[in-house]
């Protein structure tokens, strides 16, 4: 991979991490209900469910990627398909005062990171990006092993720059983000970015 590619992956990793899906609205409930740490340690799980797609897309998905291209079209229109029906939830509730009070837990470590993991691994936003996505920035068939590690360093790092603010808003700003309407204008935020990234995948030739 050349330098311009880790570039194209990371720019759009870090803007698919940015557009709030489930994991982002687990993490910033969890946050407004448990705080700083107990989001951390979500996210820490939320991140290893990344890598472990990231290594199912280069170990698995070369072959698929070079012999079933029909697969990749498939996905990539349930893929938008998706991203619209996540717009259209977000636009008419998204996260409610209910879904915070739900996210109220201590918990430890364990329990945290576990609930970040499983959100990600079961998290059709995630598959979306690396099964339909990656390929078409990533040539599967020639990664190398050092590449691939470049690739994962760079998903945690990623991933690190756009989590944290997350958690650490919603931690620092409970008060606020609690109230009705600070839910509605995010809500709404996050459904526009969707239905923009939904448009955008369906663009792509």
């Amino acid at each position: 991979m050349t330098l311009a590619g880790f570039i194209a992956y990371s720019g759009a990793l870090a803007l698919a991490a940015a557009i709030p899906g489930p994991g982002i609205t687990a993490l910033v409930a969890r946050a407004l209900g448990s705080g700083f740490r107990s989001s951390l340690y979500m996210a820490l799980g939320l991140i290893v469910g990344d890598l472990i797609y990231l290594t199912a897309v280069v170990l698995g998905l070369a072959l698929v990627a070079q012999t079933f291209g029909m697969v990749f079209l498939v996905v990539k229109w349930l893929g938008v398909a998706y991203l619209g029906y996540l717009a259209w939830t977000f636009w008419t509730s998204g996260i409610t005062p209910e879904t915070i009070e739900g996210r109220k837990s201590g918990g430890g470590f364990l329990s945290a990171f576990m609930a970040g993991l499983t959100v990600t691994l079961g998290n059709p936003k995630t598959m979306i990006f690396y099964l339909a996505i990656t390929p078409t920035i990533v040539d599967l068939r020639t990664v190398t092993v050092a590449e691939y590690g470049t690739l994962a360093v760079l998903t945690v790092l990623v991933l690190l720059v756009v989590l944290v603010p997350y958690l650490a808003l919603a931690a620092k700003a409970r008060w606020f983000l609690k109230t009705p309407r600070a839910l509605k204008a995010l809500n709404r935020t996050a459904a526009t970015f969707m239905a923009g990234a939904a448009a955008a995948i369906a663009a792509r030739q």
